[in-house]
């Protein structure tokens, strides 16, 4: 069984779509979906569940941020790989499905609209893709990290990578792509770049101003001192 995590933060507007094709493609597999709005988005999932047990709900009255609801649906996943995505379908079900399948080869897939192969049907806008450039050449400099996109919101591990780093986990934030990468290549596991097809979504909730609190965070992790163990 695949577990698939969706961060959901206000998004009434569209979930119900989004929902639908995920069913679809995922019949007798895992959707939680990770409440932590304040609009109908809960209701609009509670209503999808009612005629569809694959759907799970995790609901939280605080702001998780996107790390915080996927570190709480890894937590709450029972499957055999685990992935997310993002609740704008930017990428399809059905590429993440083709993704799930790769991982008979590797321990994590993540898709990648860096690579030749990969089709844009809907681009961002420029500045956008310009801040997209530069974050990840400094996430390639401080953390050695070789992947040509990192924060594409589509990612899937086989469930016992994701166990051996849950713990270490710190990263509330939109930066959560990168500290799952940085800590998964610290334990050695292999995890690849994949083509997909890509269209930009409106109404994405990050922002460009997120992206120095995104640095100052990842800066935090890269240069955070280990405990020293307390001699007896």
């Amino acid at each position: 069984m695949y577990s698939i995590i969706m961060p959901a933060y206000n998004e009434a507007d569209r979930i119900k779509a989004v929902l639908e094709s995920y069913v679809a493609e995922f019949a007798g597999h895992e959707l939680i979906v990770v409440c932590d709005g304040f609009d109908n988005t809960r209701r609009i999932v509670e209503e999808a569940a009612k005629g569809c047990p694959d759907i799970r709900i995790l609901d939280f009255q605080e702001r998780l941020g996107k790390g915080g609801a996927i570190i709480e649906g890894f937590k709450a996943a029972q499957g055999r790989r685990i992935g997310f995505a993002d609740a704008d379908e930017s990428v399809s079900p059905r590429d993440l499905k083709n993704m799930f399948e790769q991982l008979d080869m590797f321990d994590g897939v993540i898709a990648s609209r860096r690579l030749p192969t990969s089709q844009i049907t809907i681009q961002q806008p420029l500045k956008r893709r310009l801040a997209s450039k530069g974050f990840n050449l400094l996430v390639r400099t401080l953390f050695g990290l070789s992947f040509k996109d990192t924060q594409c919101g589509a990612k899937v591990f086989r469930r016992e990578a994701i166990r051996d780093i849950l713990g270490e986990l710190e990263t509330k934030g939109f930066e959560i792509d990168v500290e799952i990468l940085w800590r998964m290549k610290k334990k050695g596991y292999c995890v690849v770049e994949r083509p997909i097809t890509w269209s930009h979504s409106s109404g994405s909730k990050f922002k460009l101003s997120h992206a120095y609190g995104m640095f100052l965070s990842l800066l935090k992790i890269r240069f955070k001192r280990p405990m020293r163990k307390r001699q007896p």
